[in-house]
């Protein structure tokens, strides 16, 4: 199968847009990422899938635990800088500590704190399972940045659509 075409045919779904966060020996580390899903309710589960090649990853597993921050629509130069080979990315951007001691962003709509509960290999990428430790939603309510077509969009409409009315309906 030809990459161009598998990326375009898949392109046409959109994605969120995080940013995977560690520390490990006192040095944070993260990288963005558009392959995060919820996968399970009880117990407490979500999957992210960083790629084979990633220089983060294998801090970020050696670590233990990670903190997935979801991005808001204005937080595109963060996803840039996040998504690019550099050392100074936090110094870029203001963040904090989660309660299990990986860096929240500032700004972000919400965070998840994990422990890596399972690794699979996945082709050209690893399917990283993990335990939901704590989160929280400090962005709730404004709207999401997007990844849809090779480049980042957002939705200004934010409330449910389809006669769903809480959140929990859409697990």
């Amino acid at each position: 199968m030809e990459p161009g075409t598998f990326r375009a045919v898949l392109g046409q779904f959109c994605t969120g847009v995080t940013v995977v966060t560690a520390c490990l020996d006192g040095e944070p580390v993260g990288f963005a990422c558009q392959s995060f899903s919820a996968l399970s309710l009880d117990p407490p589960l979500v999957v992210f899938c960083p790629s084979a090649t990633s220089r983060s990853w294998p801090i970020i597993a050696r670590a233990g635990s990670f903190c997935v921050n979801v991005l808001a629509a204005n937080q595109a130069e963060v996803s840039a800088v996040f998504g690019a080979r550099r050392t100074d990315k936090f110094d870029a951007v203001a963040w904090n500590w989660s309660p299990a001691g990986a860096p929240v962003l500032d700004g972000v709509l919400a965070w998840v704190d994990c422990t890596v509960d399972a690794v699979y290999p996945g082709g050209d990428h690893h399917l990283v399972v993990g335990r939901v430790d704590s989160l929280e939603a400090p962005g709730a309510g404004q709207p999401p940045l997007l990844f849809h077509r090779g480049r980042y969009t957002a939705t200004s409409d934010p409330e449910p659509w389809f006669g769903w009315s809480h959140p929990d309906d859409w697990i």
